[in-house]
């Protein structure tokens, strides 16, 4: 599963498609952001930038991290690099962290950037991992 999330240049998946790399390929992604922390790391090929940010749904996630993949896929979006943000199911993790990033890049709260991501597909948004974004989001736009 890997659906379209923003501009063309953001796409939501799970950990089975952040494999996949005939249909990476296909889709031109440039980077895959792997979110989720209960799965192998994935094995890509040497052209595609790769970044782990290993993420829990129960919102123990240390601040620095949340931060850290935020920016990471922020930076992706503003250099149009084509990315797959993934987590094991593709239903929380990924939605969040794009969400988080595209409110920066473009200056949409949050949460509507959030009900835009979830609308199409499946989800099921854990409300700590949400809670938290809010709060680091509004610490990054505050400094």
């Amino acid at each position: 599963m890997i659906r379209p999330a923003f501009n063309g240049s953001v796409y939501l998946g799970n950990a089975g498609s952040a494999r996949d790399l005939r249909r990476l390929y296909d889709l031109e992604i440039a980077a895959v952001v792997d979110l989720a922390a209960e799965e192998r790391p994935a094995q890509l090929g040497r052209d595609l930038v790769y970044v782990r940010v290993p993420l829990h749904d129960d919102g123990s996630n240390p601040e620095s991290l949340l931060v850290f993949a935020v920016e990471s896929v922020s930076l992706l979006l503003r250099t149009g690099r084509r990315t797959l943000i993934a987590c094991s199911a593709g239903m929380s993790r990924s939605p969040v962290i794009a969400a988080a990033a595209i409110a920066l890049h473009t200056g949409d709260a949050f949460g509507d950037c959030l009900v835009r991501l979830t609308k199409d597909g499946p989800c099921d948004v854990s409300p700590s991992l949400a809670t938290s974004v809010t709060g680091i989001l509004k610490a990054m736009c505050a400094g």
